[in-house]
């Protein structure tokens, strides 16, 4: 019994570490960058029909290097505009994900990704590119410093 215990939390353990954890409120990130002291990571894709979108999240959001290192260092805010009914999202996270749309992506670029403070400050922007996590944690700080 002990044996299986311990082998469940090996596994709960690693879901965490894998697990991204992405808000989708923009209020909410702002607190939790306010509360500890991070700045945000405002993504803005097309989940299922972009295809940079889908490289970036496979090259560098996916990755274990992205996933530990942002899960100290940044506040990670999804805006998502998948376009198929099957992964159509509520109303209001569709409005909400709209705002954000017209305060910070204003030329309609996918990906877009905005470096912000806890205050919702325009630190930087980027997009993607054909890089290793590394460099792309490298790129994201050097807005915030």
């Amino acid at each position: 019994m002990r044996k299986l215990a311990t082998i469940l939390g090996c596994i709960l353990l690693s879901f965490s570490i894998k697990a991204q954890d992405w808000q989708t409120d923009f209020s909410t990130a702002k607190q939790i960058a306010s509360a500890e002291n991070r700045p945000i990571i405002l993504v803005f894709q097309g989940s299922d029909w972009c295809a940079p979108c889908i490289k970036l999240d496979r090259e560098v959001w996916s990755t274990n290097t992205f996933k530990t290192y942002a899960k100290e260092h940044f506040v990670m805010l999804q805006a998502d505009f998948p376009r198929k009914k099957k992964n159509a999202l509520s109303k209001n996270l569709a409005k909400a994900n709209g705002q954000l749309f017209e305060m910070y992506n204003k030329n309609g670029i996918f990906p877009f990704v905005v470096v912000l403070n806890s205050d919702g400050k325009l630190l930087g922007e980027t997009s993607y590119k054909k890089t290793t996590p590394e460099k792309y944690i490298k790129e994201l700080n050097s807005f915030v410093k």
